[in-house]
């Protein structure tokens, strides 16, 4: 158990619109010189066969996101809207159709990326179109850990921060269960902006014998991930002593600077306070019952 904030917490209701998907340009340039025909982005729409759970790397697509993708509007944002829209979401939320054919359904949301990123079971996927409005119970912002102000929580509902968490009163440490560990120099795209409440920022793929190093060519969409020596309640950087948790939201990248995105759900100027268990089924999917977990 973990002592937070639960019963102050307001929950509110945001709405989007399925997105159509996006490609920027026809073709890119890799981290290798190549250029990169008609290469999908990834981004935005509905993605039939992407699931949290499957794995991050190998899709013949760029920053893949899984399930479906929500944005408040297909039209130009205002800097008010975009902001209101993202900052409120957590993941763990429901999102609940309320238009189309599949009105009435509900899904999860498992990460922000390009939009709120929301699972939904394979028959719901089916029925969807792009347009479809979506509304989601937004919930967990400015949630807190009693026992431990230092640490700070973002992004994340407070019905999966108390499965992923718990507290070792005798120690007074907070217990984590995370499936991989990120080393700090890996971490690339997304580093310098203000927040880490509605932007990821990605694990460099680049360095091919790191990654086989630490373990992470099986990493998975929705794998809870621990960053050594990052700290992130402000915006990401590189702090010494530092530790950020963080969930895969999105696939891999041949684009120098980026790789699979990690969204900040935990982070804290010091890791004393913080006792890392490492579990295989650390996957936010296991704990949302979503993705390929999905019953």
């Amino acid at each position: 158990m973990i002592k937070i904030n639960k019963e102050k917490l307001v929950m509110i209701a945001v709405q989007g619109e399925i997105s159509h998907p996006l490609t920027f340009y026809p073709y890119d340039v890799s981290r290798k010189g190549e250029v990169i025909y008609t290469l999908p982005e990834g981004c935005l729409g509905i993605h039939y066969n992407v699931k949290v759970g499957d794995s991050a790397f190998g899709w013949q697509a760029d920053h893949i996101e899984p399930g479906v993708t929500v944005v408040f509007s297909q039209k130009e944002e205002k800097r008010e809207e975009f902001y209101g829209f993202r900052i409120p979401v957590c993941i763990g939320n429901i999102g609940k159709v309320i238009s189309g054919e599949a009105k009435g359904e509900k899904g999860i949301v498992t990460g922000i990326h390009t939009g709120i990123l929301v699972d939904f079971p394979q028959d719901t996927l089916e029925k969807l179109a792009i347009g479809d409005k979506v509304l989601i119970k937004a919930y967990g912002m400015g949630l807190e850990l009693l026992n431990f102000k230092e640490i700070k929580v973002l992004n994340i509902s407070p019905d999966l921060l108390e499965r992923i968490c718990e507290e070792d009163e005798e120690k007074n440490t907070l217990k984590i269960r995370v499936r991989k560990e990120i080393p700090p120099e890996l971490m690339g795209s997304g580093i310098g902006v203000i927040s880490s409440s509605y932007v990821d920022y990605d694990i460099m793929t680049s360095d091919e014998e790191t990654l086989e190093e630490y373990g992470l060519w099986d990493l998975k969409l929705g794998d809870i991930v621990a960053i050594r020596d990052h700290f992130s309640s402000f915006g990401p950087c590189y702090k010494k002593g530092a530790i950020t948790i963080g969930v895969v939201v999105h696939g891999d990248s041949k684009i120098s600077g980026h790789g699979p995105g990690v969204l900040p759900i935990i982070s804290s100027p010091s890791k004393e306070k913080i006792e890392i268990i490492f579990e295989e089924y650390a996957n936010i999917g296991f704990y949302l019952n979503c993705g390929t977990f999905r019953k």
